[in-house]
């Protein structure tokens, strides 16, 4: 089925008046943190045994933890696509990780309206700081044409997975970091994103803002500061080593480093990015803006298993089955937390089930404004503030590597169909999710009603991309 894009994505210059969802209060600030590559299980509030993640577990204490929150997709380009676009991945523009000459991914399209759109029309400052993925400088997908007055940190996904690079952006400005020549460790990237974020924050402090915080961690390659490492040495016995590139034209161009303690590394990493939240709040705290701060963490997909990442010692998946790159709840259900004080009740819990197209309609709700495009979202501002909330009829999700591969979430069932590229007639696999969280059972034999619904809404929700082509012939 052929769509136009450009009416789904391209919206209305004119500018949105916006207010309050609470009238007479003053707009909030917004913090997203968007964490790389981190499990379902990998936080102590989730229930992590190996690991601590206090700062992190403080928002679930002083706000709401979601049990049922799903990412864009399993990999970081098309999940980041669909929370900026509010669009699931059979209609946001970029639905893969592709990769774009000289630097960088393939880009957002010119007119693409996102959710720096919205918040910059409301009046808000809007500042990115972390990892993009949607489109280099020279592109229609710079962050600073996609609603973003600020952005700093990677362009480009690959050469993020390094944390000793030889540059980053400074919107249009490239940033050489000559202390990392010659294979020197000298400034870690996410020490820089880390300063620039805090630094947006005490700038906007008397206004409105909005900080998308795309951290790069705990993503491969696996490597943190020697003193977060040397808090862990002997730790995690027995320990994983993993043998990378340590030279050559491949060193910090998007290949891992070697690691002998990969098990170190990785709680390393978590401890690093549990400080970097707990001096975010603490900040929040200082400047005056706890009562008046939404404050949201999750993940872009599930925990990796590149550059020596074991997921399986730290149960980084928790109760569900799959990693990143699956289309099993392992691959695409993220933590989300939410903290909003007075708002949001302390210690609250949801089931609600959402994803991240999402986001886009439930900051338009929180800040009043009425959103110029159709999405595929609906706003959980209902559910923060403890009332009846709307409920999505279905959630659906494609991918584009492996063969091809499509999820739908109806209800309590579960569809997931692969290889769809070279066996486009197969039928879906389908799980209870009600009974069978890890997905361990397919019953679609036993419920071919349910299974006809679903493979209906897979042929429904897939529209065709000139950019990533996706074979979807199966028979009526």
């Amino acid at each position: 089925m052929k769509t136009g894009l450009s009416a789904i994505i391209c919206a209305s210059s004119a500018l949105i008046s916006c207010s309050s969802a609470h009238k007479h209060e003053p707009l909030p600030n917004i913090v997203y943190i968007l964490a790389d590559d981190l499990g379902y299980g990998d936080l102590s509030c989730y229930g992590q045994q190996k690991i601590s993640t206090p700062n992190i577990d403080r928002l679930a204490r002083e706000g709401m933890l979601f049990t049922q929150h799903y990412t864009g997709c399993t990999v970081s380009a098309p999940s980041r696509s669909s929370l900026m676009t509010g669009l699931h991945t059979g209609h946001t523009p970029i639905r893969g990780n592709k990769d774009w000459k000289p630097e960088g991914n393939w880009p957002l399209p010119p007119g693409t309206y996102t959710v720096a759109d919205l918040l910059k029309s409301c009046g808000y400052v809007t500042g990115g700081f972390g990892k993009w993925g949607l489109g280099y400088i020279e592109t229609t997908g710079d962050p600073n044409k996609m609603g973003f007055d600020e952005f700093f940190g990677y362009n480009c996904q690959s050469l993020a997975h390094n944390y000793y690079p030889d540059h980053l952006w400074n919107n249009h400005d490239r940033i050489d970091l000559h202390e990392n020549d010659s294979s020197r460790n000298g400034s870690y990237s996410a020490d820089l994103i880390h300063k620039a974020a805090i630094d947006f924050m005490e700038r906007n402090h008397d206004k409105p803002f909005f900080l998308y915080y795309a951290t790069t961690l705990p993503h491969a390659e696996l490597i943190a500061k020697e003193e977060y490492m040397k808090q862990f040495h002997g730790e995690f016995l027995p320990e994983k080593s993993y043998m990378g590139v340590d030279s050559g034209p491949g060193f910090r161009k998007g290949a891992y480093v070697s690691q002998s303690e990969a098990h170190a590394a990785f709680a390393a990493m978590i401890k690093e990015l549990d400080d970097y939240v707990g001096d975010l709040l603490n900040r929040i705290n200082e400047l005056g803006l706890e009562k008046n701060t939404i404050v949201i963490f999750v993940s872009d997909n599930g925990p990796h298993l590149e550059g020596g990442a074991d997921p399986d010692y730290f149960d980084s998946n928790g109760p569900l089955r799959g990693y990143k790159r699956d289309m099993y709840e392992g691959g695409i259900r993220t933590p989300m937390l939410v903290r909003w004080p007075g708002k949001v009740g302390a210690g609250s819990r949801s089931d609600h089930i959402s994803a991240f197209w999402d986001v886009l309609p439930t900051l338009a709700d929180i800040t009043g404004s009425k959103v110029p495009l159709k999405t595929d979202g609906i706003s959980f501002l209902p559910a923060l503030l403890g009332k009846k909330q709307a409920e999505h009829d279905y959630l659906y999700w494609e991918f584009h590597e492996q063969g091809g591969r499509m999820a739908v979430r109806m209800g309590k069932w579960k569809a997931v169909k692969l290889d769809v590229n070279n066996n486009p007639d197969a039928m879906p696999e389908l799980y209870d999710l009600s009974i069978d969280t890890g997905e361990q059972n397919n019953v679609a034999s036993s419920n071919p009603g349910i299974v006809r619904q679903m493979t209906k809404i897979m042929k429904r929700e897939h529209t065709t991309s000139d950019a990533f082509p996706f074979k979807w012939e199966e028979s009526d």
